[in-house]
């Protein structure tokens, strides 16, 4: 709430009307009971749930949900439920696979995302060119985007800069 609609709201409704209506948002499409069930499927491992490996995916988690409750979920609020449930993605690194551990990432870490050296290095590419409409700048965007794209070398070093694997993602429960 703003500062003018918190001042209006005092003023019309004393400290009451500031107290809080309770989290915003829609209502969690699962109950206490199903939340309970899904987290003791997830904590079981995707094994038991019939996939080969032990790899859980927001993907296998939207299907686990829609089979077992007839929910549907986007990947976006699927991740906010993990999250809410204390469960967040993971991206292991091979020595952590090999220990089965796993490192949670910051929040916000660009020198770990390959696509900030991606851009990086297209806008160092484009610095000193001019261009008369945005219809040219957004040409010359492809075409070096375009070149890069066959440039492996050039993406596996922006991939190795990060230090990162490219692995997929687990799931693993927060403390």
């Amino acid at each position: 709430m703003s500062a003018n609609r918190s001042r209006r709201a005092l003023a019309s409704g004393g400290r009451q009307a500031l107290a809080s209506k309770g989290p915003g948002g829609a209502r969690c499409k699962l109950d206490a009971e199903q939340l309970r069930v899904l987290e003791a499927v997830l904590d079981a491992g995707p094994a038991a749930s019939g996939w080969s490996d032990q790899c859980w995916t927001l993907a296998r988690i939207a299907e686990i949900a829609h089979r077992r409750f007839g929910v549907e979920y986007t990947l976006a609020g699927l991740d906010l439920l993990l999250h809410r449930i204390g469960w967040s993605v993971q991206v292991p690194s091979r020595k952590a696979i090999e220990r089965d551990e796993g490192y949670q990432l910051p929040p916000y870490a660009p020198e770990l995302n390959p696509v900030e050296g991606v851009w990086s290095h297209l806008k160092r590419s484009l610095a000193n060119l001019t261009k008369h409409s945005l219809d040219q700048l957004t040409a010359l965007v492809k075409t070096r985007l375009k070149r890069m794209q066959y440039r492996p070398r050039l993406i596996e070093g922006l991939i190795a800069k990060t230090g990162l694997d490219l692995q997929p993602l687990t799931l693993s429960k927060t403390a």
